[in-house]
């Protein structure tokens, strides 16, 4: 019996790969080839909503080069050329999209991180995939760091982007959300860097904690953020807005749920009115 995967089912183990696994991404609208740099399941952040079991505080590990290597073109293989998307995933979504940095961490803390941009690239060159854009999905705990400019500079080269997590402004709500002390003065300064070296997009999730929805001033700080990135001159290329997909690992899961389609349509709208391009995923 094989195994169909979608938007609800990101089985990370299908394959018993380390470092690469395949999902069938709403945001991306199809297959996107997903490269885990914390098979550690470590992240600087401790996101309520993450789906990683057994999440830890921390950096990623050091990264088997070789293995990598060997496991993109095995999953290229059977995605290009063998059955992978009859097999496993819904018809409407058979199309390749991207490749995404992204797994069970904050993996700008990779050190190789720079090494691992020109294995991928190197790979996608070897399938005729040149023009398949290379996404890292990050929190920006890293964005300061010369090793991090460098892999930016060869997404950008490539056609790649930056999706950077932006949940909450406050440092309440930043606590309460992500599991961090932090303020948007941070944020601000880690999404300028992002913003320098690669195509940026914001991505915010948003949800109801005890069946409440965010507070009407988190919202609006959120929305006053978005209007200092611009006033600032930082080019942000839109914002990815979207709800809770798959239940959270997190020992919060039973106190989240999806907010109505009108509140974060309501949300969109007024995202969209400070000139920002918006993607919507309720």
């Amino acid at each position: 019996m094989t195994t169909t995967l979608n938007i609800h089912n990101h089985d990370r183990d299908l394959f018993n790969m380390t470092y690469v696994y395949p999902v069938v991404s709403r945001r991306a609208g199809g297959v996107s080839l997903g490269i885990n740099l914390n098979p550690n399941n470590a992240c600087t952040w401790q996101c309520i909503y993450c789906q990683v079991p057994k999440l830890t505080r921390g950096s990623a590990p050091t990264i088997d080069l070789k293995q990598l290597e060997i496991e993109l073109h095995t999953m290229l293989s059977a995605i290009i050329h063998g059955e992978f998307m009859i097999n496993h995933v819904p018809e409407t979504s058979r199309v390749m999209r991207d490749i995404a940095i992204s797994g069970n961490g904050e993996p700008s803390s990779c050190h190789q991180l720079s090494q691992i941009i020109s294995i991928i690239t190197e790979k996608l060159a070897a399938f005729n995939l040149q023009a398949l854009p290379i996404i890292l999905i990050t929190n920006g705990s890293f964005m300061h760091r010369r090793y991090v400019h460098d892999a930016l500079k060869k997404i950008k080269k490539h056609g790649g982007a930056v999706w950077f997590k932006i949940d909450r402004v406050t440092p309440k709500h930043l606590e309460q959300v992500n599991g961090i002390k932090l303020n948007s003065n941070y944020l601000k300064k880690q999404i300028y860097f992002a913003a320098q070296y690669a195509d940026t997009w914001i991505q915010s999730c948003f949800f109801a904690i005890d069946g409440q929805a965010p507070e009407k001033e988190e919202v609006e700080k959120y929305l006053l953020f978005l209007q200092a990135l611009r006033n600032a001159h930082i080019d942000i290329i839109g914002v990815q807005l979207y709800g809770i997909a798959r239940p959270s690992m997190q020992p919060e899961a039973n106190r989240l749920s999806n907010l109505s389609k009108q509140w974060m349509q309501t949300l969109a709208e007024r995202i969209k009115v400070l000139n920002f391009n918006v993607t919507l995923n309720p």
